[in-house]
């Protein structure tokens, strides 16, 4: 690797060991592939995370134009009685 910065990093004991064997049992070549490739997965989530609260803040905003939030029973019971009448008058679903 041409361009790296070194850095030291405290893990626990258990992190640790779970990083020696990685690289003992040759997945990986050394400590240093286990954190780059974990640090990838952490900047993937984190980005997912991000873009996950941008589709979030979309959706809230699209609710509160939709206009005022009506109650889900009371919605339910109107298309029941709609249901009802047409099948009631001998219409088909």
């Amino acid at each position: 690797m041409a361009n790296v910065e070194k850095i030291s990093v405290a893990l626990t004991p258990e992190m640790a060991m779970t990083m020696r064997q990685a690289v003992e049992s040759g997945e990986y070549a050394s400590a240093s592939e286990v954190m780059r490739e974990a640090m990838r997965e952490w900047h993937a989530r984190r980005t997912e995370r991000e873009q996950a609260l941008v589709q979030l803040g979309r959706l809230w905003d699209d609710g509160v134009a939709s206009g005022e939030a009506i109650d889900g029973e009371a919605a339910f019971e109107r298309i029941r009685q709609s249901l009802d009448a047409r099948i009631g008058k001998g219409g088909s679903l």
